[in-house]
Formats: structure tokens, sequence, C-alpha cells
């Protein structure tokens, strides 16, 4: 595997086979066994070019807009979800056209689109916001104070949800199956009395399925019980856990500096390629190197923009790192390439596959016309 990473032309992402079908097939595992149908939620991974192989695996898609559900749509073909904290007019009949569940996100919306999406004969849900927080990252936790996500309880008039089929929550990040129970207790507390009237509930995302520590018996568990006690059909929408740990984003060294620490400039970037970075933010994990000081040579790795804070981290090694040199990046299938942009004219890395025969394909090379295009 590493031979065929270093091999690469950099910048390059490149999804791993074996690590993708892993992660499938336990996802697949836990569908069947607790009997509820797990989607992809695309907004953290959408490589369709392997979308007939998740397809094998996975009941569907979710989408966020338009764009991600058409992608679903045509690439995959399977259900074809979508929820939008507030639908554009002018792309709602095309959305009718091709999505199979359309949650909304508020009682306004749902009495503005209602009749058109009855009309086709779609079945709709509501997003609840049960106000309960399990995580500490502001920017992503939709159950914060003032948050614009899902209707809160107060907002909540049931004699307007006529022809409503389902609830849907999402307020997980990267969490294990006691957030969710935690969550559940509380979505039961403020809307259980409407449970026993609809069809189905969406659980959202954020269930860090894949990961080695989560409990997926437990998991497993609480959709039992819950499907029993309500007779509804249960849908999970993760999009990290697809592709955890089932990607990575191959750097070159073009530069080595130093200002009281050494830094290396890398051809990948932490504002362009992986934005996450900063906006979570973390370090990411990269092969064959250690903490700060945890090796012999210690570097800042950095992006090649005029941001002075495009900073991917510090990180040590048993050699110092020399022009050319190549670094590998883990588990960068998820929040980058759908999250990348081309600031400072930076080059959109490279999308590659390596298979199971550890062999890697480019499935598309990005140019200075995938720049241009984006502008006027």
């Amino acid at each position: 595997m590493e031979r065929a990473l270093f091999s690469v032309e950099t910048p390059c992402y490149v999804v791993d086979e074996k690590r993708l079908v892993e992660n499938l097939t336990i996802l697949r595992d836990v569908a069947q066994r607790a009997g509820c149908k797990i989607l992809l939620a695309q907004k953290a991974f959408s490589m369709f070019a392997v979308y007939p192989l998740i397809g094998k695996y996975l009941a569907g898609t979710t989408a966020s807009g338009l764009f991600e559900a058409k992608l679903g749509y045509e690439e995959m073909g399977k259900e074809t979800h979508i929820f939008s904290a507030a639908y554009i007019e002018d792309e709602f009949d095309e959305i009718v056209q091709i999505c199979d569940h359309i949650t909304f996100n508020s009682i306004s919306q749902w009495e503005k689109f209602k009749d058109k999406a009855l009309g086709a004969g779609k079945s709709c849900g509501i997003r609840v916001n049960p106000q309960h927080s399990t995580q500490d990252h502001g920017i992503y936790d939709p159950c914060a104070k003032g948050s614009r996500l899902g209707v809160t309880r107060e907002n909540f008039f049931p004699e307007q949800l006529k022809g409503i089929d389902g609830l849907h929550f999402h307020t997980l990040c990267e969490q294990n199956s006691d957030a969710l129970i935690e969550t559940l207790e509380a979505v039961e507390e403020k809307f259980g009395v409407f449970l026993h009237q609809v069809k189905w509930v969406n659980f959202g995302g954020g269930h860090h399925i894949t990961r080695d520590d989560y409990d997926r018996v437990a998991l497993i568990d609480c959709i039992a019980r819950f499907k029993e006690k309500y007779d509804v059909e249960v849908y999970l929408e993760p999009g990290e856990a697809v592709a955890l740990q089932a990607g990575y984003l191959v750097a070159s060294v073009l530069d080595v500096v130093h200002n009281g620490m050494d830094i290396a400039l890398l051809d990948a970037s932490a504002a362009c390629h992986m934005p996450d970075v900063i906006e979570m933010p973390y370090r990411p994990p990269l092969w064959q190197s250690g903490k700060p000081q945890q090796k012999q040579y210690t570097f800042r790795l950095a992006g090649a923009t005029c941001l002075a804070g495009d900073v991917i981290g510090d990180y040590s090694f048993d050699q110092p790192l020399s022009v050319g040199d190549k670094l590998i990046f883990e588990d960068m299938a998820i929040y980058s390439m759908v999250k990348n942009n081309t600031f400072n004219g930076m080059c959109l890395p490279s999308i590659a596959w390596l298979n199971d025969a550890g062999e890697i394909k480019i499935i598309r090379k990005f140019g200075y016309e995938d720049f241009r295009m984006r502008l006027s």
C-alpha cells in the first residue's frame, strides 16, 4: 500500500477500496441486525465513482440540496432523501421529481411546499430539535441555543402536521451510541406523543458506527427497541462512518524554512484541501510521524498559500524532511473533496482509487480550467 501511495503525483486524494468495503460491511450488518435502513450522507463523502459499490451495501443517499440529490439519484439510483434548512422555490419542482423522502426544517416551509410534495406522492417529514446537546463543538451542535435547525417543541403545532409521515432529528457529531441513546430519551420526552402517528423516524447522522470503539450492540438494541415501541421504520444517515479511515491525501515537500523551528511548505494546503483542519480544528493523522518532540526531528507542516494560518500542524520524524519528500495524511476521504477550494489559485488534488490488489487508478485530475470555471 505504501509503495503505491508514494508513487502518485501530488497532491492527490486516494480512496482505499479495502477500508471502504470494511466500513460498508459493518454498516450493512448493523442495518440487517437492527432492521433499519442506512443512507450515505453525501455532505461528508461524494466520490460518485464508487456509488455503485456503496449501493451494494446501503439503502441509498441523503442530500442537503438539489445538486446532492441529483448526484445520488443519478449515480446510485436507490432511495433518495433530502433535508434542507430552507428550500429554494425555483428548485423544488425538480426536487419532487427525484426525491423519495423530503424533510422540512420548519412548519412554514412545510406549509409552503406541502401541496407540491404530497401531490407528487412524496413521503414528507419534519425535522425536530430536542434541545439536548451532547457535544462541545458549538459550530456543529444543532441543539445549541439559538439554533436554526429543527422545530422546537414550543413551535411544533400538531394541527398543521396532516400529511407528515416522519420525524427527523440530527444532533450528533462523531459520537458513540451513548449519545444517541441519551438523545432518544430527549426526543421521546418532547415528541413521544407524535411518534405513534408517523411511519418513519430518521435518526440523522454523526454516528461513528465504523470506529473501533463504537458500541454497535447498544446501537442495534436501541433501534430495535424504538421500532418495536413505535412501529416505525428507522433511518440512519451517517457520512463519516462510510469512509472513515478509508482515504489519504498524499503531499510533497516544496521547501523548508526556519523561524524558531523547522517549517515544511507542502503542495497540500489546510485552507484549500483539508478545511476542517482550520474549521474544526483538528490535527490530521500522518503516516510514520509522531507528536511534536516525540521523534528526533520536529517540523511544522504548512500550505503554500498566502494565508498566515494555513498550518496543518506540528509533527516529528525519524529523519529530517527534505524537498521532494512525500507525506501521507490519513483519514482524508471525509469532508475533504466535498469542501476543498481553489483559494490563491491552488490546484485541486487529483482523486485516485486504490484497489484491493494494491493498484492505483487516477479517477480525476484537475487543472487551470477547473479554477477558471468557478470565476467570471
